[in-house]
């Protein structure tokens, strides 16, 4: 059975998702739910589910002490659903091809250091693409550059809103990222 432990900073929808598809699993169980902020709606998500929390700050979590955590908790995989900080190397080395991010965008395009949430609409939008969607990948020293995993696409009208394209990525993140994590395991 694979520990998986999930980071995230926000509301964390995909989370639930997430940890409603490990629920009964014989494959996995979800055993950490992680943050970087003490108010995150994803951490009583968690207890709803009544999965342990952990919360830490970047001065934390850049000391090592997430990394302690997961190593304590002997955390097979980390799954990134909304985590916004830059992953320390030291983590990341940690956990070589068994950390997996999901992206609100069809990387290459939209990715790097600011680009995240509505950002990343906003700018799909600006440039009137025809098409957005989410991208699946491993977790690199790097944002966004790993090796992708997944993709799937969804089509942008010009009367798409950068809200209303956000609920069509979010369809796509709630039905893929489960499915897609538990084919990397």
């Amino acid at each position: 059975m694979k520990r998986l432990a999930i980071l995230a900073s926000g509301s964390g929808s995909n989370a639930e998702k997430i940890m409603e598809h490990f629920q009964n699993s014989e494959i996995a169980e979800i055993t950490l739910v992680a943050s970087n902020k003490a108010d995150a709606f994803v951490l009583e998500r968690a207890n709803k589910f009544g999965v342990p929390t952990f919360t830490f700050s970047r001065k934390e979590m850049d000391a090592g002490v997430l990394l302690e955590k997961l190593q304590e908790e002997n955390i097979d995989w980390v799954i990134l659903a909304g985590f916004l900080l830059k992953i320390p190397v030291e983590l990341t080395r940690a956990f070589p091809d068994r950390m997996v991010n999901i992206h609100p965008a069809l990387l290459p395009k939209y990715g790097g250091k600011g680009m995240y949430g509505s950002l990343v609409h906003e700018a799909v939008k600006a440039a009137g693409d025809t098409e957005t969607g989410i991208t699946i990948h491993l977790v690199n020293e790097n944002y966004d550059e790993g090796r992708i995993v997944f993709q799937a696409s969804t089509p942008v009208t010009e009367a798409d809103t950068p809200d209303s394209i956000a609920e069509k990525v979010h369809a796509l993140e709630h039905k893929h990222f489960p499915e897609v994590i538990e084919g990397l395991l």
